[in-house]
């Protein structure tokens, strides 16, 4: 069956930081204990939710004080559900990819075969230099990701693994037990961010998915076309995620009002001091495609631009803009909400089944075939 002809998948932000999802003032019922996550979890993958994502951090920083680490974090998502699965996003320079292939593996085997990694570049320079590692600049963050992602899938997939990079090596690495394989998922899915050139490049040769930052339709459409064409260069294919900050209402006027107050009510220092960090990263790239390069302040306000998406306004509103990003290529929606619990659950309960009625019917029209003289 063709990927556009799959049923969407839904993934949402692990709030296992302070401070919520977006970086206001407003009042965010959402909590970034163990407790509060092992709740919602259960109550995604009741709603509908395929994958969470596990945020990573390791300082301080836009308004986020305290930080869970991801993996353990993840691990003990998994072990808490029964279907749902985690990505535990990562950062290479602080991890060895092949000790992380053994900590997966581990993880893969536990939860019956849900775990899965996000290879994340390194935007923050600071988590580095403040752990005593060296920084690199952009291209090289990609460069060192990209080997990351090769040792990763060398380690889970052959016999005493070989490999010689720049920045990582094998000799002869066999991990036992290799994570659970089959044919549909060989190994733990690796998805990868970035909106760059190297990221675009990177993505189509060696991630299984590419997730973007939050993009109106024809931005997504033009990263989907240029990662699938340079991953058909290499034989391979990529699936696609695109970040979203889902504000849904009974009416359109309250879903307005209510980004409209976690604009008016921004932490404008934490705002500035995120623009002020992730400016170089947009910036550092010639053709200057990088993430954030044309964030404006309001777009801040939600980390990853998930405003832009625009999945604001009533279900039928939101379900009917999804369907548009699923024709354009989208395979999973990756979603922040404002108060999770509530939110979460109003998600599986009100939009969630629209959006499964629009994809039954554009199937079902797919598949009815043309009357006879209806192409004169």
């Amino acid at each position: 069956m063709p990927e556009n002809e799959k049923p969407l998948k839904f993934a949402y932000w692990v709030p296992n930081v302070s401070g919520g999802l977006v970086v206001s003032n407003i009042e965010q019922r959402t909590e970034w204990s163990y407790e509060y996550n092992r709740e919602l979890a259960v109550l995604a993958e009741n709603n509908g939710f395929d994958y969470a994502l596990s945020q990573v951090r390791y300082l301080a920083s836009y308004g986020a004080s305290y930080q869970h680490e991801s993996t353990s974090f993840s691990l003990a998502l998994l072990l808490a559900t029964e279907r749902l699965k985690v990505i535990a996003a990562v950062l290479p320079g602080l991890w060895h990819p092949a000790v992380l292939a053994k900590f997966m593996a581990t993880a893969d085997h536990l939860s019956g075969g849900r775990a899965a990694v996000n290879v994340v570049s390194g935007w923050f320079k600071d988590e580095f230099t403040a752990l005593g590692e060296p920084w690199l600049e952009h291209d090289e963050r990609y460069r060192r990701a990209e080997e990351f992602i090769r040792v990763l899938r060398a380690s889970w997939t052959e016999e005493a693994a070989e490999f010689a990079g720049d920045f990582y090596r094998l000799r002869g690495y066999d991990l036992k037990p290799k994570p659970l394989s089959s044919p549909r998922r060989p190994h733990p899915e690796i998805f990868q961010g970035g909106n760059s050139t190297a990221a675009r490049e990177m993505a189509g040769r060696v991630s299984d998915w590419y997730f973007s930052n939050g993009k109106d339709f024809d931005g997504i459409s033009e990263q989907i076309a240029e990662v699938s064409a340079g991953a058909a260069r290499h034989g391979r294919t990529v699936r696609f995620g695109l970040n979203g900050f889902l504000i849904a209402r009974d009416t359109e006027a309250e879903a307005r009002e209510t980004l409209r107050e976690i604009v008016a009510k921004a932490d404008i220092d934490a705002v500035r001091g995120f623009r002020d960090a992730v400016r170089q990263a947009g910036g550092s790239t010639a053709d200057r495609k990088g993430m954030w390069s044309d964030s404006s302040f309001e777009d801040l306000v939600q980390y990853n631009d998930g405003f832009r998406s625009r999945l604001i306004g009533t279900p039928e509103q939101i379900a009917h803009r999804i369907l548009e990003y699923k024709r354009r290529g989208v395979d999973l929606l990756l979603l922040g909400f404002l108060h999770y619990h509530e939110e979460v659950a109003y998600f599986g309960e009100h939009v969630l089944p629209i959006v499964r009625q629009l994809e039954a019917e554009a199937d079902s029209s797919a598949a009815t075939p043309e009357p006879i003289g209806s192409r004169s």
